[in-house]
């Protein structure tokens, strides 16, 4: 009684961990989906980008997927052990033991074509400076988008302010977007001039960078949340024994 009494509570912390970081990322997706802002809405609308890239614009769905499914998971496990349902601890380990198969598969494939990651950027800047080039200045809405973007991140283009010359914004006003000279619009017009001496980084280098400075945040997340699936598999056969011996 007592052993089981200690299982159900570490059943409890392990499956609240998972219920709330499931929470969280739920919660991120939504943010994202309701954030219109954003590179993601860029690259949705980035005809040249490579396949894998343009679906990133979908990240949102998949965010808020795989936070309901933890949410449904965590709630399944805490639930199968209250009620010392056997039925309900196998459908959550299986359920668990498909996940982590899962990611770990998917591991193993973004460290065989981690190679890849160069010429998709590059596929994805000459994508980004066709997209300015056609519609900078033309489409309200590609260049709202593109300047919210350039506003929040700090950045210039895709590479640089380069990306802006055969656009007609740069063509009719010969001048680039003030975020190229690193000010805001009441600073003036922003000539080639200015614009070379600020070097502005591009919002692809910008991307990378934010990506980089926040990996060691990501991969503890992401090693956090196994290592609670794996202890709550762990237990949760332990506790599906134990109930079977009770009965």
């Amino acid at each position: 009684m007592c052993c089981s009494g200690f299982l159900k509570i570490m059943m409890f912390i392990f499956n609240g961990g998972i219920f709330l970081a499931g929470a969280a990322i739920l919660g991120t997706g939504i943010w994202v989906k309701v954030d219109s802002g954003s590179l993601l809405g860029i690259l949705d609308n980035v005809e040249g980008a490579p396949s894998e890239l343009s679906q990133l614009a979908s990240i949102s769905y998949l965010l808020i997927a795989v936070g309901a499914v933890l949410v449904v998971i965590g709630f399944l496990g805490c639930c199968g052990a209250m009620r010392e349902s056997r039925c309900m601890l196998l459908t959550f380990f299986s359920i668990v033991l498909i996940i982590f198969i899962i990611e770990v598969a998917g591991a193993v494939v973004l460290l065989v074509f981690k190679g890849l990651a160069d010429q998709l950027l590059q596929d994805l800047e000459d994508g980004i400076r066709k997209d300015l080039t056609d519609n900078y200045g033309k489409d309200e809405g590609v260049t709202s988008l593109w300047n919210t973007t350039m506003e929040k991140l700090k950045c210039c283009g895709g590479k640089n302010y380069t990306d802006f010359d055969d656009s007609k914004f740069f063509t009719d006003n010969r001048f680039y977007p003030n975020t190229c000279c690193n000010e805001s619009i009441a600073d003036g017009d922003c000539n080639e001039n200015r614009a070379s001496a600020f070097m502005v980084e591009g919002c692809i280098d910008r991307i990378v960078q934010l990506i980089e400075d926040n990996a060691v945040i990501v991969a503890a997340v992401a090693l956090g949340i196994t290592a609670l699936e794996i202890a709550a598999m762990v237990v949760s056969m332990v506790l599906y024994k134990n109930i079977g011996n009770k009965a």
